[in-house]
Formats: structure tokens, sequence, C-alpha cells
């Protein structure tokens, strides 16, 4: 039976994991790579437990506790559930939680690139994307239209954070994903054409025949502002860029991504 508490104190230790850690503090709760992260919803809460992830503390609307909290306490007889009314929740958070509930889990053991791209075709990196929510879309659609696997580098938003969890709905725990050092050098190792979405005269269209006719493909994605650095652009064996009409000069990131994805996906 898990051990559910009435929240009476909002400014107990034990709650500063939803209200008062940062999404740094978070990350090194425990260790480094072994911290803590937020998911929020009941749906994407059985995903992440799906996916293996473990439970550290559930924080639920009462309500919630037979509603979509049910099949979740269900499972785990060891797990702590703190519970109270809507506006007691909201006061110790700051904002209405999404569907009622949140949990705090550790953060999975992430594998190695190798391990994940070994019978890829079809990858995404994401190079120095710092807004929560177009990581969380381009995991969304990365998962929706078929990549194999997601690339993150260091300089990117972390794909665990609240923000990025809820915008992916949960698909963020069913792509295969990992962080890539040392640039694209490991994928082009790996036997991959590399890709880099980019505005520049001598870019190819995202419907080039030999482009699209690539076994392996890694698809490169930059900043929201600046886009892919020059050394990152002169190292890809492909500049892509999509038409646009009406002098648009280019789409959000992460509908760009979409579009990609569906346009370049595995024949």
């Amino acid at each position: 039976m898990a051990n559910i508490i009435e929240i009476t104190d909002i400014s107990v230790p034990e709650l500063e994991v939803f209200a008062q850690l940062t999404e740094k503090q978070l990350r090194h709760k425990l260790e480094p790579e072994k911290g803590i992260f937020i998911a929020e919803s009941g749906k994407v809460i059985e995903l992440a437990l799906a996916a293996g992830c473990e439970p550290v503390s559930l924080l639920m609307e009462r309500k919630q506790l037979t509603g979509q909290g049910k099949n979740i306490i269900a499972r785990y007889d060891d797990v702590t559930v703190y519970t109270g009314d809507r506006e007691v929740l909201a006061g110790l958070t700051g904002y209405r939680l999404t569907r009622g509930i949140l949990c705090a889990m550790r953060r999975p053991q992430l594998p190695p690139v190798q391990q994940i791209c070994a019978r890829a075709s079809r990858v995404a990196v994401l190079d120095n994307i710092t807004d929560a929510a177009n990581v969380g879309g381009i995991f969304r659609s990365a998962a929706a239209l078929g990549v194999d696997a997601v690339l993150v580098m260091r300089s990117c938003c972390d794909p665990l954070c609240r923000k990025a969890v809820r915008v992916s709905m949960g698909t963020v725990f069913q792509i295969p994903w990992t962080y890539i050092e040392n640039g694209i050098a490991p994928l082009q190792e790996l036997g991959f054409k590399t890709a880099a979405l980019a505005l520049r005269e001598q870019a190819v269209s995202i419907d080039d025949p030999k482009l699209m006719a690539e076994a392996r493909l890694a698809l490169i994605f930059g900043t929201e502002g600046y886009g892919l650095a020059q050394a990152t652009i002169d190292a890809c064996d492909y500049v892509v860029q999509i038409p646009m009409a009406h002098d648009v000069d280019s789409l959000n990131v992460a509908a760009a991504s979409a579009v990609t994805f569906w346009q370049l996906r595995h024949q």
C-alpha cells in the first residue's frame, strides 16, 4: 500500500522537489546524471514508468487518488504520495497541476551513441536549442514521424526538464535518445551522412533525390535565433533548406523538424 500523506505544511523539505528546486538543482539532487526530473499528468507518468523510470514521490490532487492516479499508486507499494485540495497544491507549486498529478522520478541511465545508432537509418541531432518547448516539440515529431533516435548536444535545453517533457507528451520516454559529445564526428564514423538544416546559398532542397536516397542520415538542427555554427555546417555532407513561399525565410525549429522528418523519412 502506498504511503499517502495529506499536506498540511507546504514548507516541509520533502516537498522541495515539487516547488523550490530549480531544474539544475533537480539534475544534481543525487549526483550528476542520476538526479531527479518531474513528470506531469497521468499519461506522461505512465509512459515514463513503462520506459523503466523509477518514481521517487508523487504529488496529486485528492480526487486523483481514485482517478488518473489510481493505477499508478497500485503499481508501487513503497512510493510516497502527497495529496491535498487543488488550491493547496497550487499554493505549493505556484501553478495548477497539469491533469492534477506530478511525479518526481530518478533520471534514467542513458545509452551510448553507438548503441542507439547501431540499426538507425534516420537520427536527429539537436545543437544549442535552448527553448524547452522546441525541444519537446522536436521529440514529439521525431517519435511520430519515424525518426530512430535523437542525439542531444550538451548546449541544449535538458530534454527531461518539466516543460520539455510536457510538450513532448511523454515521447521523450518512447524514442531512444542520449547526449552526443565531440560534435557530429562520431556519426560520420558510424557511416551516417550528415545534413545541416541552414539558410545558405549552397543549400539543396529538402526534396533533393540524392539526399532522400541516403541509407543513413543524421539531421542537424541549430539554435532558434542564429541556427548552426558555421564550423558545424562546414563539417556536414549536406546543407539543406525547406523551400518557402511569400518571402518567409524560415520556420520555427520545431515546425521545421516535423517537415524534415516527414520528407526525409526512410523509404
